[in-house]
């Protein structure tokens, strides 16, 4: 799997996920404003360990959205958020 942008976030894939559970799928909201990447109709998960973010894709595809940006299509599998 190749590494996965949409505006300020990166996705890239790594063979296993780390941390605490986050109850939510927002990866990131910008301050002050409505604006967020967050993951959508989909089965995951996200993780935090040492202020890094994990994803976990259950389902066949999930979808990465935000209000400026076309959804992106996330393959299954364990990813790294990085901004």
């Amino acid at each position: 799997m190749q590494a996965i942008r949409q505006g300020d976030v990166i996705l890239l894939p790594v063979q296993q996920v780390e941390g605490q559970k986050i109850l939510h799928l927002t990866l990131i909201q910008v301050e002050f404003t409505v604006y967020k990447h967050c993951i959508t109709e989909v089965k995951a998960e996200l993780y935090e360990k040492h202020s890094t973010i994990y994803l976990r894709v259950f389902s066949e595809t999930a979808l990465l959205s935000h209000q400026e940006h076309n959804a992106i299509s996330i393959p299954q599998g364990h990813w790294i958020v990085k901004i």
